[in-house]
């Protein structure tokens, strides 16, 4: 089962997130083998981090509640909340196997948080610069509950396109970058 997991940063913790990176580093370590993608979202200013996705593939919510709540950055209150959400993983691959690479252009997190009947479950027909795709769904995965997405675009106002904005309560887009050891 696939997951989506966003820890936002509580206000002032950037020294704590600091403190805590090679930690996170390491516990993000034990799941290498199950990580679809990974990386820190960034303010406006493209470097004052505010948060971190992760998406992973684990055997059930049990397990990817445990990986939210026992990472490091979150026992240690870096963490003001964490979406945890059923995904499914619309492109097949990781964000390893994404053709454009991790470095070059801008890099966003699109969240669509559901707001009526479903949307966009089918790829948009521009894929070339989507990293990440895919629906936001309930534990037991049979209700829709939103969208997220990981992509490389001009801007973020291009990144936000990339959603029906009337399938949506509500869409967020956030500075994101590839993530891990550099």
């Amino acid at each position: 089962m696939e997951f989506f997991c966003y820890h936002r940063d509580r206000p002032g913790s950037l020294a704590l997130r600091e403190e805590l990176l090679e930690r996170h580093w390491s516990y993000m370590d034990r799941y290498a083998k199950e990580l679809i993608a990974r990386g820190p979202t960034f303010a406006d200013n493209g470097e004052t981090p505010t948060g971190s996705v992760h998406i992973v593939d684990l055997p059930d919510p049990a397990a990817a509640r445990a990986f939210a709540f026992d990472e490091p950055g979150y026992q240690a209150g870096a963490y003001r909340d964490v979406l945890l959400r059923r995904w499914r993983n619309v492109l097949g691959r990781t964000m390893w196997d994404f053709p454009g690479g991790p470095s070059g252009g801008n890099r966003y997190l699109v969240l669509g948080l559901g707001g009526g009947p479903t949307a966009d479950l089918a790829l948009p027909p521009d894929r070339d610069g989507l990293v990440a795709y895919g629906p936001l769904l309930s534990d037991d995965g049979d209700t829709w509950l939103g969208t997220a997405v990981l992509l490389r675009a001009t801007d973020p106002g291009t990144a936000r396109a990339v959603l029906n904005p009337d399938g949506y309560a509500a869409i967020e887009v956030h500075n994101w970058e590839f993530g891990g050891r550099r």
